[in-house]
């Protein structure tokens, strides 16, 4: 895998990532932010939350995005895996190269589907978050977790 930080000329690939990533949800929920957002969109997303793409022999399969919230306290805002390679173990490579990346994380933060079971499994069993609250998200509900160390 090979990892590149992305910079507003991705803006397309981006998108393109997030709708294979995020159809499901988007056919599911009727909704989700990460779904249909336009270029000009994900070009002001890159600046506010840095992203990293991962490729797979040249072809682009995720992206993880974050927000420094505070030193050493992260957000991870996005962390999508193209529809055809998911159950690869990309998204375990997109988490652990980030931590990597990030050696001074002491906090990690982000939100999924209350009822994707999927997603809450990986988060709690593969990464160790707790779940720590709970709430509306338009037509959705999600749950927050964390990771400390």
């Amino acid at each position: 895998m090979v990892y590149k930080n992305a910079d507003i000329s991705d803006a397309e690939l981006l998108v393109e990532i997030y709708n294979s990533a995020f159809y499901d949800d988007f056919i599911l929920y009727g909704e989700c932010p990460a779904y249909g957002r336009s270029k000009e969109n994900m070009e002001q997303s890159v600046l506010d939350y840095p992203k990293t793409i991962a490729y797979d022999q040249e072809k682009p399969v995720g992206v993880i995005s974050f927000k420094e919230e505070a030193p050493g306290k992260y957000y991870i805002g996005c962390l999508a895996v193209v529809k055809e390679e998911q159950g690869r173990g990309i998204g375990t490579m997109l988490m652990e190269h980030f931590m990597s990346e990030h050696p001074d994380w002491q906090e990690l933060t982000l939100v999924t589907p209350k009822d994707n079971e999927r997603n809450i499994r990986f988060y709690t069993v593969r990464f160790g978050f707790d779940i720590v609250g709970e709430e509306d998200d338009g037509k959705v509900t999600v749950l927050w977790f964390k990771l400390c160390r």
